[in-house]
Formats: C-alpha cells, sequence, structure tokens
C-alpha cells in the first residue's frame, strides 16, 4: 500500500537520514531528506510536504528555532523533533514552540511510525502559546526511558489547565514536577501555592484551603484567606493528598464538581480560579478499598495521572544526578568536588530507599566533610553506611504481611545458629500486624472507637486496652 504524502526529514546525521528513510519508504510515504536547515525551509515555503521531523542540532540552524517560523507560514504542517539532547528543557521547548511531538534519541521506529500515522490523521489543535519562560535551568534531571516519558508528558500538560495526580514514593521529587507544570505552564505568571495535608491539623484544613469569615470559629478574630484565593491565577499544589480528612475530601469534590467554593463561615460563592496538582506517596486504590479515601474525589483528581519512578528503577540516571547536586552544592558555597569511576558504581549498586532526596543529602554530606577534589568509594561506603538504617518508617518499601512474617523468621532462625534465645515469635508478629489494623479502622471511623470495635469485632474494653498499650493516637470526643 502506498500513501502519496511526503514526509520531510532534516538531520546531519547520514545514517539516521538513511534509516528513516528506509522506513517511511517502507511504509509507503515519499520522503525527502537533507542535512540542512536551510534546506528543509526551502521546501516549507515552497509548499513541499506534509510533515516534517528535524533533529534540533544542525550544521546552520537549530531545529527548535525552527518549528514556530514553520507554523507561522504553515500552521497546518505538523513538525515531530527528534534529539539526543534529551533533557527536559528540549521537550518544553518542542511543545512550547508548537511541535506536535517530541522522540529523545535512540528512538524505536515502531514509535516513530506510530507518531508519524497520528501526526497526519489527528485533527487540527489550537496553536500553543509561544511565549517562553527565560532561562536554561534543569528542574529535571535524568536521561532513563522512564524520565524521557515524564518529560514529555510534562511538557504536552504545560499547554493546558488539566488537573494532575503525581504518584511517587518520599523524595522521589514530586514537588519538581508539580513546579515545572506551574513554571513552564499557562499559569506561569500567577502564584504557585503549595499546600502539605499532612503537616495541618485536620481541624484546620478546611480553613486553610478555603479561608474563614471572622467569628467562624473560636480565635476566628479576623477574615482569614484560604488557599483556594491565594493562588487565584495560578496553580494549587496539594501534597501528600492521601492524608486529607473526609470531611475535607467533600468539600474538595465540591470545588472541583462546582468550580467554586464558600469560605468556612462564609455564604457567598468564589470562583475557583487555579489549576489543581495533587501529589501523595500512598496507595489511594488501597485508601479507597480501605473507605479512608474517595473514590469519586479520586477520579476528580487523577485526570492526568504521572508516576515517579523510585531511583532503583533508574539506577542509570544516578551519575548524571550525582553530578547535578554536586553542582548545586558547589552553587550554595560548598567546596567543588568530582566521584571516581568506582565511586559512583558504589552509588549504582545502593538501594536507595530515600530516592533521589537521600542521593543529594549525600552529595552535599561529601562535599562538606571530605577535603579530596576526588572523592572515591571508601568514603560513599563510609557515608552510606553512617546514614543506614532509614529513620524514617515512610521511607520504606512497605511489606507484605509475609514478607514481614519471612524476616522475623530470618532473624530467629540466625538467633538459633548464634545459640541465642529464640522465643517470642508469634507475640512479636502479631503486634507488627495488630498496630497498623487499629490505626486503619480507628481512621476509617474517624477515631470513634465504638464503631471500631464493631468493626473489629473485640469489646470496647479490649480495645481501649490495645490503644494504651500500643501508645495509639486518639481523636478526642469521639470515643
Amino acid at each position: 500500500m502506498t500513501d502519496s504524502r511526503t514526509i520531510l526529514i532534516a538531520d546531519d546525521d547520514r545514517a539516521i537520514r538513511t534509516v528513516l528513510s528506509q522506513a517511511l519508504g517502507r511504509a509507503g510515504y515519499t520522503v525527502r531528506a537533507t542535512s540542512s536547515a536551510s534546506t528543509l525551509w526551502r521546501w516549507v515555503e515552497e509548499g513541499t510536504g506534509d510533515l516534517v521531523i528535524t533533529d534540533v542540532v544542525m550544521p546552520d540552524e537549530n531545529g527548535l528555532d525552527l518549528v514556530p517560523r514553520i507554523k507561522r507560514v504553515r500552521p497546518e504542517l505538523r513538525v515531530v523533533v527528534m534529539s539526543a539532547q534529551s533533557t527536559f528543557m528540549t521537550a518544553v521547548k518542542a511543545a512550547q514552540r508548537g511541535a506536535f511531538e517530541y522522540l529523545p534519541k535512540p528512538f524505536d521506529l515502531k514509535e516513530l511510525l506510530a507518531v508519524v500515522a497520528r501526526a497526519l490523521t489527528a485533527p487540527a489543535a489550537p496553536q500553543p502559546e509561544t511565549e517562553e519562560p527565560e532561562g536554561e535551568r534543569l528542574p529535571l534531571v535524568g536521561r532513563s526511558p522512564a524520565m524521557q516519558e515524564i518529560y514529555r508528558t510534562v511538557a504536552r500538560l504545560t499547554t493546558t489547565d488539566l488537573t494532575v495526580m503525581i504518584t511517587g514514593e518520599s523524595g522521589t521529587g514530586k514537588e519538581l514536577i508539580s513546579r515545572a507544570l506551574h513554571d513552564y505552564g499557562r499559569r506561569r505568571t500567577g502564584p504557585f501555592v503549595a499546600i502539605n495535608m499532612a503537616a495541618i491539623p485536620r481541624e484546620l484544613i478546611e480553613s486553610e484551603l478555603f479561608g474563614h469569615e471572622r467569628g467562624a470559629f473560636t480565635g476566628a478574630l479576623a477574615r482569614g484567606v484560604g488557599r483556594f484565593e491565594q493562588a487565584a491565577g495560578g496553580t494549587l499544589f496539594l501534597d501528600e493528598i492521601g492524608d486529607m480528612p473526609p470531611e475535607a475530601q467533600t468539600r474538595l469534590l465540591r470545588v472541583l464538581q462546582e468550580g467554586e467554593f464558600t469560605t468556612v463561615g462564609g455564604r457567598n460563592p468564589i470562583k475557583a480560579n487555579v489549576r489543581i496538582v495533587a501529589a501523595t506517596h500512598r496507595d489511594l486504590r488501597q485508601a479507597i478499598r480501605q473507605g479512608l479515601f474517595r473514590e469519586d474525589l479520586f477520579y476528580r483528581l487523577n485526570v492526568v495521572p504521572i508516576r515517579l519512578p523510585p531511583l532503583r528503577e533508574r539506577a542509570e540516571d544516578i551519575p548524571l544526578l550525582a553530578k547535578h547536586f554536586l553542582e548545586r552544592a558547589k552553587a550554595s558555597g560548598l567546596p567543588a568536588k568530582q566521584l571516581d569511576q568506582e565511586a559512583m558504581e558504589r552509588l549504582r549498586q545502593h538501594s536507595w530507599p530515600g530516592n533521589a532526596r537521600e542521593l543529594e543529602n549525600l552529595m552535599r554530606r561529601l562535599a562538606a566533610l571530605y577535603p579530596q577534589e576526588v572523592i572515591g568509594a571508601d568514603a560513599v561506603s563510609a557515608e552510606l553506611a553512617e546514614a543506614a538504617p532509614t529513620a524514617d518508617p515512610e521511607l520504606r518499601t512497605p511489606e507484605t504481611l509475609e514478607q514481614a512474617v519471612e524476616r522475623h523468621l530470618t532473624t530467629f532462625v540466625a538467633a538459633q545458629k548464634d545459640g541465642l534465645p529464640v522465643r517470642d515469635l508469634y507475640e512479636r508478629v502479631l503486634a507488627e500486624v495488630e498496630r497498623p489494623l487499629l490505626r486503619l479502622a480507628l481512621a476509617a471511623t474517624r477515631g470513634n472507637q465504638i464503631k471500631a470495635a464493631a468493626m473489629l469485632g473485640l469489646n470496647r474494653n479490649t480495645l481501649r486496652k490495645k490503644i494504651r498499650e500500643l501508645d495509639l493516637p486518639v481523636v478526642r470526643g469521639l470515643s
């Protein structure tokens, strides 16, 4: 089957021109290829071609600079940008200048052919704004396939106001993604306002989000402006959304549905002129099953999901990140440092339970504490040993019940081999299961011990005794 449409290719690498020409020719397209931006521009001006595929770096002009010029003279002509400079800024600039798609090199030929087919058949879309934020700073670092996909997703979202849900373990950079969505998006001239749900007492969350009127509650001596009003015209980042209490979830859902809100104690509706970006390290689908998070709110927030991979899943990015963090340390006044190859290899071998945040902290320690300019593997190993184990249990990958039991058994078998007394295995495993079970039951019933006891099938006095023994937090007034 032949296709009468013509694809224009511009790349200074002869091998890439040959591979693309052959692949597109086999797919039935007519292909014209060149190594220069000037020849490509001449073809465009002559009205030749139905699609452009261009590299970024060429001898006579940057391919990204061609995109807005092409869109001005031939708005209907789609442009696909490809680049070996596979950074976040390349993806953002491609999207903001009007490219249909950005492909980091190396790419899969099947993916390229799919992009070409989409570009030739997709309906016309409104042209994005061409104004770009100043500066060349890199808010996101990494060239792994996982990060390249995130760059492309974020770049596409900068031209929209869609609600985004960012998930990932602690330390993976969820706030960095939210800032990038704002700083390179349509609302970048407006405020960026962040609120951490886990850091605010549950009784104050509604006032913090929506504001309050004078006299709305004890201590409300004047009108308080909430985060929705503070973020008007910009972006509201709801961090750790999984820790939002049920009553605030209901009110947030109403705002997302109706596009307006009222202050606590107020009656006049206020237009919610914000872009919502939410983030959590929790499994919200599991929280829904446990009755801790509203399913309808989840789907309102999860319009565009972005999952940030843990550092252990993109180990190829570790050297690049380490160099980036050392440069940041230098910029903050610490001495300039480098890592030798063995030190880099030691970094790759680490499991990074604290993710990129743990890596950045390590680089700052190495820059501050070690006098040598080139740091070796011994220093890295010593600092990693000093920092382990992670004190914060939230940074550990959650264990299944079977894994927890296996961990205890392994410890007890090892102790037995060493001639140490082995006892209380049943009680230890039971205690490890009992605490989270009771905590989740109390959370699901909003601290109502009568309901929690009924749910668990326990006597109320037994539950109270266990709460004291396990030192569980109690919400007063709901017992």
